[in-house]
């Protein structure tokens, strides 16, 4: 993992971190690198992406799940880049092996 963004604290967070191209947005100043791995897997897929289209089809495979699930956590459990990131935060080499467009394998 070599790039991590550019990292910003900020304790008004209501999560551990968010990615929004090219920051990493942190609740605490020393994360852990599976955190930072999560988060910049987002920065890969909206890099590879772009972000408005990132974004609309994140809320929009969102609002899909939120009707199938009906519950906000199971919602967002299912989109297709938290799927990706979720399943390889652990693997820290994960980034340097991706292929392109790879969270398409969770859709």
């Amino acid at each position: 993992m070599k790039f991590k963004g550019f990292q910003l604290y900020t304790s008004f967070l209501w999560v551990e971190a968010m990615a929004i191209f090219p920051f990493i947005l942190l609740k605490r100043e020393r994360p852990g690198a599976t955190l930072l791995n999560h988060e910049c897997i987002h920065l890969r897929q909206q890099l590879e992406m772009g972000l408005v289209l990132f974004y609309i089809w994140y809320f929009a495979e969102y609002l899909v799940r939120l009707l199938q699930y009906r519950v906000h956590y199971l919602a967002y459990m299912h989109i297709s880049f938290e799927q990706e990131a979720y399943r390889n935060e652990k693997d820290l080499s994960y980034l340097s092996k991706r292929g392109l467009w790879a969270f398409l394998k969770y859709v």
